[in-house]
């Protein structure tokens, strides 16, 4: 037999030699005692990596030292199926003793297991193979100890011994990494329950309903709840039918009843993983085989594929670039993670699998092996995509280890990362950083390769004649000179709609409708200069629409809003996913308000219900990205219909984002507190750039900075003994990560905390006091224009919001040399020209004249003017004015900024909106063109060029009479 000691190897350098030597200080003495000293003296350089980087695995081995002794004693496989055989006996205690002892067994086999991932003894297929049997079991256990209990409580008639498990009828399936043995080393377990009400054996005048809800609760909080024992799994439900509106166990009828009728590709994704777990075992896979033709799909018409594609296009939000990098990068959901390897083979194997069993694997590698072997996908991207996984997967492991808690983040900061480089044998940081980058840009590149976007998509318009089963040889002919690039496929389409293949023509009312409306739809799409996007678009809305009558019959009747949508449609791809997701924004169209200037007050109503209906954190996050969805598609309507200025858009995005901002920071700040405890302090958020300034436009990201004020520096958070800057750096990382993460309901903001004081070098959560010190003596003039933008957004008491506001005061009010300054800020605008010059003539920020010489010469007067008692206003044009009104500068100067402000911001609304980043408006379709002279506020697009090139004349050289030396 070969002991784990003699296996362990160093799984790298060790990063906090400090940490390691306090764990085996507590551990020397007790090993001497319990006669296995030299064992530990013997393994020491392979624990001491271990120790030094992961204070959880060392608390657990701190904890219970003879149990890390009787660990490293022991054959790895043979005391990991011990404690399998321990876990089925736990579950045969009651309750209240199966619930400690399945915790004790948890730590064991997560110290167990992390010891042979990390010392070399086992492999990736093996680690998350043991926590996958590991988690089988305990679920096992914990049915049949609450099943004891039911019985115990009158509700159930006895403890089933059979194979129909302890409640016959009554079963769950693992879905997820679990049902593909795939789990993770701090994952949740996703369970889906399901019973017969008929066959379960409950007591006379048991409701069966309320006793399957009651025995999955128990089962769950057996699993779940934190005790001073920890707990073993964290248990999510919520991939059962419809978990908005069904409780936590699903009758079978209705289950059968949701799939075939409702059923979603996403659900069938998940299915592709799911497995029986525990319960009724023959009945879970009689349910998933007669679930199969429902995952399974033999025959796929076109919008059945466009629809599984689509599942490809929401969650890869980006395109490959060069900005990939290892610093906080999320190694599950981020750009090159582990889920586009997941849906680069799960979108395939939905359409490939109905005709071919061999592509149906749970598991990852395996289905990605099958698509190679069957011709789907090239060997050198699957080779490149395994190893990919094999590193991402190890990682994401190690990233975990640190403090077991459910995180997919890299951590930003060096040292923090350093733990994981060293746990997973890095030679160094910038190694370990760039060997991940390697292997987030080769997934990213290789899933981009996965229905491309560039691959030309089926859209056209056509006559009249789009009936029986053949295309019609005029009408094929009149698209094409239409300007339609696939003439057949069109035809196809439309014919489709005409048989009610979707829910908008499925009734004879809806297809007389859509009779009428397509040459609408394709006269419309024509008129754009860009048909095969505009109709694409629209198909991919149309086809998600519940009914059509009302809807259709709206398009008709007001055809300028229906040539507005179609527009939309063309020319602002986000807006149209948007529609294609959820369809129901478009009756937002129908409201009269729908183009009135947005009230945050109702904003902040419509948030607030849909917020009240969340349960946890993660569905707070989904509920916020929903209501910001329809908001952000109004306020990008109104910019493409050219009824809102810049000034108000611009508002209306920002009041938007602190919207979301007020909602999420709570939710993070109670999700810090449920982790680590209630913290004694105050904290508050300050949102900088162009959120602090309310000119934001669509896509802008987030520039933030937490400030926080302990009550007592001293303090410490009540559960997990946090210090300030720990607890609120946990409280804003999840904050990002609510404002970024993207989730089922999409993305929401990209997050930028470099403004904060010393940038990415410094905390990410910033204390008052060192505030105060940076401003006070640190901050160079750069940042305190930032900092001109500063504007608190939310603050968990109204007395900090004030007192930060006034930091922020305080820090601007300071004197300032007028010469020194201007010196100053003409540097960093020749620094910006020579490093990050003007990508080409629409770049409205970076040109001569352009945005950011507008928001300097404004920033630069509030800095100078401060001390005397000048306006301080975060938003440039309304700073402008208010130095014109005061007359503390010349007026000229002052006009000719404001209107270079004005027209480049209404510029910029519309292109960010509509346009991919680095388009060129000139080479955009005519109707795109006339929108951008209307933005411009020109009667022509050839005189926006020249009215720009004026402007910013004008604007370059009020900045350089402001700043003159």
């Amino acid at each position: 037999m070969t002991s784990l000691s003699d296996s362990l190897r160093p799984c790298g350098p060790v990063a906090d030699k400090n940490a390691a030597d306090r764990a085996l200080e507590v551990l020397q003495p007790e090993a001497a005692a319990g006669g296995w000293g030299e064992r530990l003296k013997t393994v020491w350089p392979a624990l001491a990596p271990v120790f030094g980087a992961s204070p959880y695995l060392a608390g657990l081995a701190r904890r219970a030292p003879d149990r890390l002794g009787e660990l490293l004693a022991a054959e790895p496989e043979a005391r990991f199926a011990d404690i399998l055989a321990r876990t089925e006996r736990a579950g045969r205690t009651p309750a209240q003793e199966a619930g400690p002892d399945l915790r004790r067994l948890k730590a064991e086999a997560h110290l167990l297991i992390a010891l042979c991932d990390l010392g070399g003894v086992w492999d990736l297929d093996a680690v998350t193979g043991a926590l996958t049997r590991f988690a089988d079991a305990a679920i096992a256990a914990a049915l049949r100890a609450a099943a004891a209990a039911e019985v115990e409580a009158g509700r159930l008639r006895a403890v089933g011994e059979g194979e129909d498990g302890p409640v016959p009828g009554w079963f769950c399936l693992a879905m997820g990494k679990q049902g593909a043995y795939e789990l993770n080393y701090s994952s949740d377990v996703d369970i889906s329950v399901f019973y017969e009400p008929d066959r379960l054996p409950v007591a006379e005048g048991v409701e069966p309903r309320a006793f399957a809800v009651r025995l999955t609760q128990a089962l769950a909080a057996l699993m779940q709840d934190r005790t001073a024992e920890g707990y073993v799994f964290r248990v999510d439900l919520r991939l059962r039918p419809d978990p908005s509106s069904t409780p936590p166990a699903v009758p079978l009828a209705a289950a059968f009843d949701y799939y075939e009728t409702v059923g979603q590709n996403w659900e069938r994704a998940a299915f592709i993983k799911a497995r029986p777990c525990a319960g009724d075992l023959p009945r879970a896979q009689a349910f998933l085989d007669e679930l199969g033709p429902f995952v399974w799909r033999k025959n796929l018409d076109f919008a059945a594929i466009a629809d599984i594609h689509s599942i490809k296009r929401q969650i890869h939000v980006h395109k490959v670039d060069d900005r990939l990098s290892a610093p906080g990068a999320d190694l599950k959901l981020g750009r090159g993670g582990i889920r586009e390897i997941e849906f680069y083979v799960q979108t395939q194997q939905l359409i490939l699998g109905g005709r071919n069993p061999g592509l149906r694997s749970r598991r990852t590698l395996d289905a990605l092996q099958a698509l190679v072997e069957a011709g789907h996908v090239a060997p050198e991207a699957a080779a490149e995509l395994t190893a990919a996984y094999g590193v991402l997967r190890a990682v994401e492991h190690r990233v975990q280890m640190i403090a077991d808690e459910q995180t997919h983040r890299l951590p930003e900061n060096d040292e923090e990362r350093g733990r994981v480089a060293a746990l997973q044998g890095a030679k160094s940081l910038k190694a370990f950083d760039a060997a991940i980058t390697d292997v987030l840009k080769t997934v990213n590149r290789r899933y981009g390769e996965l229905f491309p976007d560039e691959e030309a998509l089926s859209s056209s318009f056509g006559s009249l004649i789009f009936t029986g089963v053949d295309d019609d040889p005029a009408t094929l002919q009149t698209l094409a000179r239409m300007g339609f690039d696939n003439p057949p496929q069109v035809s196809q389409t439309i014919r489709s709609w005409h048989h009610g293949r979707i829910a908008a023509t499925r009734t004879e009312r809806g297809r007389e409708l859509f009779t009428r409306l397509a040459p609408r739809l394709l006269e419309a799409a024509h008129a754009t200069g860009a048909p095969n996007a505009a109709f694409n678009r629209f198909g991919d809305f149309f086809a998600g629409l519940s009914s059509g009558v009302q809807i259709q019959s709206l398009f008709l009747a007001n055809p300028k809003l229906f040539e507005l949508l179609v527009e939309v449609m063309a020319f602002a791809p986000k807006l149209a996913a948007t529609l294609a997701r959820r369809p129901a924004a478009i009756d937002a169209l129908i409201d009269g308000d729908f183009f009135a200037e947005i009230d945050p007050a109702e904003d902040e109503a419509v948030m607030r219900l849909a917020v009240s209906r969340a349960e946890g954190f993660e569905e707070i996050m989904d509920a916020v990205r929903r209501a910001h969805r329809e908001q952000a598609f109004r306020l990008g309507v109104q910019v493409m219909s050219g009824v809102a200025s810049a000034e108000t858009v611009g508002r209306g995005f920002a009041d938007l984002a602190y919207l979301c901002i007020r909602t999420l920071a709570p939710a993070a700040l109670a999700e810090a507190e449920r982790i680590g405890g209630v913290f004694p302090g105050q904290v508050a958020v300050v949102a900088l750039g162009k959120c602090g300034s309310r000119e934001m436009s669509a896509g802008s990201d987030l520039d933030l900075m937490t400030l926080y004020r302990p009550d007592d520096p001293r303090a410490m958070s009540s559960i997990k003994s946090w210090g300030a800057e720990t607890f609120y750096g946990r409280f804003t990382q999840r904050l990002i990560a609510a404002l970024s993460l993207p989730t089922a309901e999409g993305g929401l903001y990209e997050v930028d905390m470099q403004l904060r004081p010393s940038g990415t070098q410094g905390p990410v959560a910033v204390s008052q006091a060192a505030f105060e010190s940076y401003y006070e003596g640190e901050a160079e003039t750069w940042e305190l224009l930032a900092l001109t933008r500063a504007r608190v957004v939310w603050a968990s008491t109204p007395d900090f919001a004030e007192a930060a506001g006034k930091l922020i005061e305080g820090a601007l009010r300071r004197p300032r040399d007028r010469e020194r300054t201007a010196k100053d800020v003409r540097a960093m605008r020749s620094l910006l020209e020579r490093e990050r010059p003007a990508k080409d003539f629409w770049d409205m920020k970076l040109s001569r004249g352009g945005l950011v010489d507008v928001e300097f010469a404004a920033q630069f007067l509030q800095l100078v003017h401060a001390a005397e008692g000048g306006p301080l206003r975060p938003h440039t044009a309304t700073a402008l004015g208010a130095f014109r009104e005061a007359g503390l500068e010349p007026a000229e100067p002052l006009v000719a900024l404001e209107d270079a402000w004005r027209l480049q911001q209404n510029i910029t609304q519309l292109t960010k909106v509509a346009l991919e980043e680095g388009a060129d408006p000139s080479q955009e379709p005519t109707a795109f063109r006339k929108l951008l002279a209307r933005a411009a506020g020109e009667a022509d697009f050839k005189a926006v060029r020249p009215r720009l090139d004026a402007a910013r004349k004008a604007a370059r050289a009020a900045f350089e009479r402001l700043l003159k030396p």
